[in-house]
């Protein structure tokens, strides 16, 4: 065990320990008397003397100590002996065995060995490694503390530490917290680990310096195990800009794992709405704990494994035997019992697997435990087989739990028991679960000639497969055909006799050379149904798929319309979709899954699929079995992005590294490949081999999975490895692949070969060597079947992220192209800008759980509306990067933009509005500037109700005693008559060619106008200048205003109106310089025009941008050049906080 540093004393007691092994830096040493063959004096005293002693105050045989090089002072950190010369020691762990103390130098070994070389300074070793070695004894405690399920008042101390560190809000659960250094350079700081439901955090506080890190799992691009020069095992997160690395973990395996999951949940919860609706654990996530988390990875592993549906929910897993008839011995393995089903996986991969759906369960029954049979419970099912389970722990109340659930699914589920035997040998094998398959719909009934149908009859399911109406003999050999497929039969045959006919069956190796050599047709469509367990749905919802059938069809929507375009695409090549009956078919089995599952709906590739298992199976079955393949063991495949087809892309190509590194050293990028075996995942193969070979490979994926193609197309790609290491170009290596699958047969097909058209290529000139599908699926099994359903998950897991963030990518860029033109900021802080825009969206998913934040993010939008903000988002946007900040008055600013981005009045903006309206704000000219602010003081910005828009008569207002004379600076006066009017009318005719003219702006506008140029000029250098001027600009609007309220009735602005002006500013002689004034100290003669109807009283933008023109201070103020990447990068550290803030004030 690891001990808290403390010097030991060596001076008089060398003579106690002995070396066994020793580094620059550590010693590891055995206690005399302890292990010694011989019987030496020293060692029989010592021990002597150990033996008397009290067992509290024994020594333990085994001990490693620190040393550093040079230093009088050591510490030994874990038992052992000193070095010659040492006087002093540092002991920081001590092992009763060599096995323990072994353990505790390996891992020294391995995470602090190399990395004390980087340091210069002998006292900060000792420094570090005494730091090091207390967070190892400070997470073993917690780590205890957890399994023994006490409070663990550890846990609540780092979570104190959590949030006083971090200032996080109470929503931003932890879940756990490792002791591990972080890599800076070469340099590793040794801190603490936090793990929470958004975020990876770390501290440290280390030489006095203090080190925080914030990483949300939506940022992270990849999460990997690697090594550096230092270490041999380090976790690697990947985020936009930065590489960190993090080691010296107690447990490394354990810490990989919740991070994986949580980065994996964090991102599905965030950026795909349609997993999010279909995982209730996603919605809570200030719920989920640490043992949440591995419960959570196990109950995917088992439906994984077992291919079962979505909602089951694992309850137990007991190591246990089970009895196997076949071997007469008891298989060691694991129960793994749910909501429906009881399963079993042996100890040995492929040994023996058992799914027992509860609906076929009769009974389970404890049996007298004995020696030979110690704790036996007997599971009999319908079928007249028992399964006999022994060496279960805590076996009454598993027993109890699996009774109550037996009930449960009997009464929400009644069995229909089948008594009736049919006559032909091949159905004999199976016992029909399905009450409705010959159920009729309707007065309707099924054409028997198979050529045409009413149209009255397309609400009619076929009661059998298509292959069976349609069948074709094979033009050559016809009897070694059928000899071929009744000797399959019969191997069949004899295979059920002795493992079992059912769903239940013994799953064995042997039944997987079985299938690989090609599934009988007379069976292929039944045993579909069992390998998959869509038996079991078509079983539980009897009369389920007619109505769906009732209910849909006859509708018109766009799936409809893209199901009918594709019906004569489906097989055209096989007669059975020659013909209105297949056609119809597969019409009302797409149309019923459309109706079914809205979130899918229909997908290319469902109609290709789909027509193979109606040639198979009954129509009702192979609708099922669709429902199967979508939802269980293609999952996420067929959706809108088709996430999970591109995930199995990416996890393709990293197996294409791992088990064919010469292709893959010659084809630098594997996206090639991977593009071009998407078909080959979409459909099975069956789009791109010939039928008659392609049905092969999906015997093989109904009974492995998955793990069928991924190792079909390994087989593949080292098949032609040699032709595509010499191909030029990707068409070259498309043409490769083609050519060769189109060559891919089966020879042992009971029926003729069916042309493929969508074979690319035919060399009739020269004849390409043929490959038989059975050799291909025994060497894909032989060379390349090793790959385990975990190892597949885990990859699928690591590469999932990077799919999300592939997306991520491709949506931010797409919207900076449609951006970029539109403004004059420069790329690079554009896409800081997004990051912000798209962070400010995730804070509010993170802390706000009723935030409709959620509902704003919609992966199928087009890519410029796939993130919206709301008002409140907004306006913390807008104080972190907008340069006209107001002081207190920026909030109700950064509202009333707000309003005037929302056209659309839905109180949310996208982004390019945004960024639009904030390039005006730094990199727009004079006049777009004025424009901008003066928009912003007019509906619908300004409101009523706005929080500063009060009556003027109850507040302060500006004066217009102020007398107007403008001046240069030299004080030689101007007359600015004549130029102010050729602004007006220069500004009038350009108006006129460009846009439609803006409203005129009330005197109530324009006294918030006035507010708010005020408030942007505070704590400007210039702030004085700027407040002269924007005094003897606002008293000459005021007096524009005021005559051309008198001469309204003469129309608009004329010479006559400017020289009113004049003339009222030259009557004007006070001096009073005050910017505002209250209406009692004003001139009478202007309180009573202010008084006057508001309506009456306007100016418009020409007047006030002319005006603010006569003013260089506040040209200058407009004009000069504002730096956005500062107030970037103050946001990207701010940004969190004032979120936090926010939060904390709405919760007072």
């Amino acid at each position: 065990m690891w001990l808290k540093p403390e010097e030991v004393l060596l001076k008089n007691a060398l003579k106690l320990w002995v070396t066994q092994k020793s580094s620059c830096y550590f010693i590891l040493q055995r206690r005399r008397g302890h292990g010694e063959g011989s019987g030496r004096f020293t060692g029989r005293l010592v021990g002597a003397l150990d033996a008397v002693l009290d067992s509290n105050a024994r020594v333990a045989p085994f001990r490693i100590l620190l040393q550093v090089p040079g230093s009088q002072v050591y510490s030994p950190i874990a038992c052992g002996e000193l070095l010659n010369g040492s006087e002093v020691y540092w002991a920081i762990a001590i092992g009763a065995t060599l096995e323990e103390i072994n353990q505790h130098w390996e891992w020294l070994e391995q995470n602090l060995l190399h990395t004390l070389s980087v340091f210069d300074n002998k006292e900060d070793i000792a420094s570090f490694v005494k730091g090091k070695i207390k967070a190892l004894i400070a997470e073993e405690t917690s780590s205890k503390l957890a399994e023994q399920e006490e409070e663990p008042e550890k846990f609540r101390e780092a979570l104190v530490k959590f949030e006083a560190r971090f200032n996080f809000p109470e929503a931003e659960k932890l879940i756990t917290y490792y002791s591990c250094c972080c890599w800076k350079g070469r340099v590793p700081r040794q801190g603490w680990l936090y793990l929470s439901i958004n975020h990876l955090c770390f501290y440290s506080f280390f030489l006095g310096k203090e080190l925080k890190l914030i990483i949300p799992w939506v940022d992270v691009q990849k999460l990997e195990r690697t090594c550096n020069v230092f270490m041999t095992d380090t976790i690697r997160i990947t985020t936009q800009n930065k590489e960190r690395d993090f080691s010296m973990f107690l447990n490394l395996d354990e810490v990989f794992k919740i991070m994986e999951q949580l980065a994996d949940m964090t991102l599905r919860r965030l950026l795909d709405n349609e997993i999010f609706e279909l995982d209730p654990d996603l919605q809570e996530p200030t719920q989920i704990t640490k043992r949440d988390l591995e419960a959570r990875a196990q109950n995917e592993f088992f439906r994984a494994f077992f291919r079962l549906p979505r909602k089951e929910k694992l309850h137990e897993v007991v190591d246990c035997s089970l009895w196997t008839p076949f071997s007469r011995c008891h298989t060691v393995g694991r129960m793994f019992a749910s909501d429906s089903y009881v399963c079993f996986a042996s100890k040995e991969d492929g040994c023996c697997n058992v799914v027992l759906p509860l609906r076929e369960v009769v009974s389970i029954e404890k049996m007298e435990d004995t020696s030979l049979l110690p704790n036996p419970i007997i599971i009999s099912i319908r079928s007249k087989m028992a399964f006999q389970f022994i060496e279960l722990k805590d076996r009454e109340s598993l027993v109890e739990n699996l009774l109550r659930r037996l009930k449960l699914v009997h009464a929400n589920s009644p069995v229909h028991y089948d008594t009736l035997k049919n006559e032909a040998e091949t159905s004999s094998l199976f016992q029909s679960t399905s009450v409705c398959s010959d159920q009729k719909f309707g007065n309707f009934k099924l054409s028997q000639n198979g050529n045409t149908v009413d149209k009255e009859t397309s609400l009619l399911p076929n009661s059998e497969a298509l292959i069976a109406i349609f069948h074709q003999s094979g033009t050559q050999s016809p009897d070694s055909r059928m000899s071929r497929e009744q000797i399959k039969a019969s191997l069949w045959n004899d295979h059920f006799v002795e493992y079992g006919r059912t769903v239940c069956m013994f799953r064995t190796e042997k039944i997987r050379k079985l299938v690989a050599m090609g599934i009988p047709e007379s069976l292929r469509g039944k045993l579909w149904l069992l390998f998959s367990d869509a038996v079991t749905d078509l079983a539980s919802h009897p009369g389920y798929y007619g109505n769906l059938v009732e209910k849909s069809m006859g509708k018109c929507c766009l799936v409809t319309e893209e199901i009918e375009r594709d019906l004569h695409r489906s097989l055209p090549e096989h007669p059975a979709f020659q013909n209105e009956t297949g056609i119809a078919a597969l019409r009302r089995v797409l149309t019923a899954y459309a109706h079914r599952n809205p979130k899918i709906g229909y997908c290319q590739s469902m109609n290709i699929l789909t027509s193979v298992l109606l040639l198979y199976a009954k129509e009702e079955e192979a609708f099922w079995l669709l429902v199967a393949v979508c939802e269980r063991m293609l999952p996420d495949y067929f959706n809108h992005r088709v996430i999970g087809a591109q995930v199995d892309q990416s996890v393709f190509e990293e197996l294409i590294r791992d088990r064919l590194p010469e292709l893959a050293e010659h084809m630098k990028d594997l996206s090639t490949l991977a593009s071009i075996s998407l078909s080959w995942f979409l459909t099975l193969f069956l789009s791109i081999m010939p039928l008659e070979s392609a049905v092969n490979v999906v015997d093989c994926f109904f009974y492995d999975g998955i793990k069928a193609i991924f190792q079909l197309g390994l087989a593949v790609l080292e098949a032609n490895a040699v032709e595509l290491c010499g191909s030029k170009d990707d068409g070259q290596a498309l043409m490769i692949l083609s050519r060769f699958l189109d060559h891919v047969k089966n020879e042992e097909s009971p029926g003729p070969p069916i042309g493929n058209h969508h074979a690319f290529f035919s060399d009739d000139q020269e004849p390409y060597p043929v490959t038989d599908i059975a050799d291909l699926i025994r060497d894909s099994y032989e060379k390349f079947g090793d790959q385990s359903v975990e190892m597949i998950e885990h990859m699928r897991c690591k590469h999932r992220i990077r799919v999300f963030q592939g997306h991520e990518d491709t949506t931010k860029q797409n919207v900076l192209r449609v951006v970029i033109p539109e403004v004059s900021i420069l790329p690079e802080d554009l896409e800081e800008l997004y990051d912000l825009f798209k962070r400010e969206h995730m804070i509010s998913c993170y802390w706000e759980q009723t935030s409709p934040a959620f509902q704003h993010h919609d992966p199928n939008r087009p890519y410029a509306e796939q993130y919206l903000i709301d008002a409140q988002q907004f306006t913390n946007l807008y104080k972190l990067v907008s340069p006209w900040t107001c002081g207190a008055h920026t909030e109700i600013l950064a509202e009333r933009t707000f309003r005037l981005l929302d056209e659309n009045m839905d109180n949310l903006i996208a982004f390019k509005g945004f960024a639009v309206c904030l390039d005006i704000m730094y990199n727009g000219e004079m006049n777009e500037k004025i424009k901008l602010l003066y928009r912003l003081h007019l509906p619908p910005a300004l409101t009523e109700n706005d929080k500063d828009s009060q009556s003027p008569l109850k507040n302060p207002l500006l004066s217009t005693s102020r007398p107007l004379v403008f001046g240069k600076s030299n004080g030689d006066a101007i007359d600015y008559q004549k130029q102010l009017k050729q602004m007006l009318k220069d500004l009038a005719k350009e108006k006129d060619k460009t846009e439609k003219e803006l409203p005129k702006m009330s005197q109530r506008e324009f006294i918030q106008f006035c507010k708010t140029l005020y408030s942007m000029f505070h704590e400007d250098p210039e702030e004085n200048d700027l407040y002269q001027a924007i005094a003897t600009v606002t008293t000459l609007l005021l007096q524009i205003g005021e005559v051309g309220q008198r001469s309204s009735s003469s129309g608009s602005c004329s010479d006559e109106y400017m020289d009113d002006v004049q003339t009222e500013a030259c009557a004007s002689t006070s001096e009073q310089d005050s910017v505002f004034t209250d209406m009692g100290k004003m001139p009478q003669r202007y309180s009573q025009s202010l008084s006057m109807t508001e309506g009456d009283w306007t100016v418009s933008l020409e007047h006030i941008l002319a005006s603010l023109l006569t003013e260089q201070s506040l040209v200058n103020f407009f004009e000069k050049p504002l730096d956005i990447k500062s107030k970037l990068e103050n946001a990207k550290i701010n940004q969190y906080s004032l979120k936090t803030n926010e939060l904390s004030h709405q919760s007072e």
